[in-house]
């Protein structure tokens, strides 16, 4: 019998691992590290910038190399920890991204940041899928993984927002390096925490032969993908090199299909993704995050340019919403997930997230915080808190163990992915709004802050265009999981049923991703 597993021998269900809480702790740690990184870098970019001189043509650089790094190596990442052991690659990948961070905050050129943030992108793509899977199989009460997940998923969640302060605080206050040295006591503490506190349990390796084919096509595929979405916002949808990409990724992964269809131990067996279940919480969740990443940036720029917030108000700013995801996780989604049906608080959290988003295309020059963007960031944070929650926890229902981490990879993939697409499509639909309004209006300015008004007019026009496409992104989010999603609650029969051989008599542990 696998250790996902109660035993049906007519013993009691075990609660768990003895450590799982103390656990959860360096594990929950090493996550809000990663989600930090993706936040606090922005916010030190500037001065990074001017004190390396970085020109403004490779400054996107800092942030590509580590997306390219991190998107391409999920998958690879994820079969590494089914390999050599969850424990082992969690804590191998938290030493090489504390060694990754030291270098980036040590780094004296352009190049030496970019090589850095590719390095942290290497190594973070084997710590998070080795984490979830990780945690989800110390976690074998349903009640209490609900709230272990809800937990972590209010960390996952929000860390992005706490990213915005802590940057902003250290940059302001510190020096733009530390954005980088912040994350070596993090690391080392979770690592040093996991090495001591876990215990993994065993026979859930996979130990057969790796697919280097699937590896090479996977990784070139998904580098591909994202860095053609990243090229498209900077040079245009047009540009030669752009379509290329997105021709090369189309082939690279239609060829990393066929293949993984026909070698004995692929890299990722395709039975994770068509389940419908899984291939809906995926899909679902990808388009959410399109959506999310998109906003997150244009709400910085809004409050920053437009009302003149300073980066520490404006991390404070996003508060609510980390409020609202820990209410939404801990709250709504942990207590209601063992007693509704999984699409039961998806479906509605992502069509509260909707509304919430529909108030920010209200968003005018002058908006106040209170009014419009206060009840935005709480019913972001509740809708999509609560939407996650179950979506974690259903991610790989019904995989093998030993399938385990490459399954966590795919939601981490399916996010990054999706962010990467967010960010660069929502922002080429932004500045072309904004170019049109300005183009339309900039003829009647007479004076030179006329046209500034302008100016900043066609700012927030774009910004709002953009989030009507995020609004409709999300209901088709919510849509998906409808349509797509029938598994019962986490623990009941329904999702028993889905756990194959025996379901009856066992209550399968999910592993969970974000």
């Amino acid at each position: 019998m696998s250790e996902t597993a109660v035993k049906a021998s007519g013993a009691p269900a075990q609660s768990g691992d003895a450590n799982r809480w103390k656990a959860l702790v360096f594990i929950a740690l090493a996550q809000l590290m990663v989600v930090l990184d993706a936040t606090i870098v922005n916010i030190a970019l500037p001065s990074a910038q001017h004190d390396l001189g970085i020109s403004v043509g490779n400054r996107q650089w800092v942030v590509t190399a580590y997306a390219l790094a991190f998107g391409g190596l999920l998958l690879f990442g994820g079969r590494v920890a089914d390999l050599w052991g969850r424990k082992r690659a969690f804590v191998i990948g938290l030493t090489g991204f504390a060694a990754a961070s030291a270098l980036g905050g040590a780094a004296t050129s352009g190049a030496m940041m970019f090589g850095a943030r590719a390095l942290q992108g290497v190594f973070g793509a084997m710590l998070a899928p080795a984490a979830l899977s990780l945690l989800a199989v110390m976690f074998t009460d349903a009640k209490e993984r609900a709230k272990a997940f809800g937990i972590y998923g209010a960390i996952a969640g929000g860390g992005g927002a706490v990213g915005f302060i802590l940057g902003g605080v250290l940059t302001e206050y510190l020096d733009w390096r530390w954005t980088f040295y912040v994350n070596i006591p993090f690391a080392m503490i979770a690592a040093a925490g996991a090495y001591f506190v876990i215990r993994e349990p065993e026979g859930g390796r996979n130990r057969s032969p790796l697919d280097i084919p699937g590896v090479l096509l996977s990784t070139l595929g998904l580098v591909s993908l994202v860095y053609g979405f990243t090229r498209a916002e900077s040079h245009g949808w047009s540009d030669t090199i752009t379509v290329g990409l997105f021709v090369a990724s189309v082939v690279l992964l239609v060829a990393f299909v066929v293949t993984e269809s026909r070698v004995k131990a692929p890299l990722l067996p395709l039975r994770v993704v068509t389940d419908r279940n899984r291939g809906g919480i995926y899909l679902s969740l990808g388009i959410a995050i399109v959506a999310m990443f998109g906003t997150f940036l244009f709400l910085t720029y809004y409050l920053q340019v437009v009302k003149g917030y300073t980066p520490i108000t404006t991390g404070f700013a996003f508060l609510p919403m980390v409020l609202g995801m820990m209410v939404g996780s801990t709250q709504i989604g942990a207590r209601l997930m063992t007693r509704v049906p999984a699409r039961a608080l998806m479906g509605p959290g992502f069509l509260v997230a909707a509304s919430g988003m529909f108030l920010l295309t209200q968003l005018e020059i002058g908006s106040s915080y209170a009014p419009t963007i206060l009840p935005a960031m709480v019913l972001l944070g509740l809708g999509m808190g609560t939407a996650f929650m179950p979506a974690m926890s259903l991610a790989t229902l019904g995989v093998e163990p030993r399938d385990a981490g490459v399954a966590s990879a795919m939601v981490n993939t399916s996010q990054q992915v999706g962010g990467a697409i967010g960010t660069a499509l929502l922002n080429t639909i932004a500045a072309s709004a904004t170019t049109a309004y300005v183009s339309d209006h900039i003829g009647s300015a007479s004076t030179k802050s006329q046209q500034q008004l302008v100016q900043l007019q066609g700012m927030v026009h774009g910004y709002t265009n953009a989030i009507w496409l995020a609004v409709g992104m999300l209901v088709l989010a919510s849509a998906i999981v409808v349509t797509l999603v029938n598994a019962g609650r986490p623990g009941s029969a329904a999702v028993a049923a889905g756990a194959g051989e025996g379901a009856e008599d066992e209550a399968p542990v999910p592993v969970v991703a974000h």
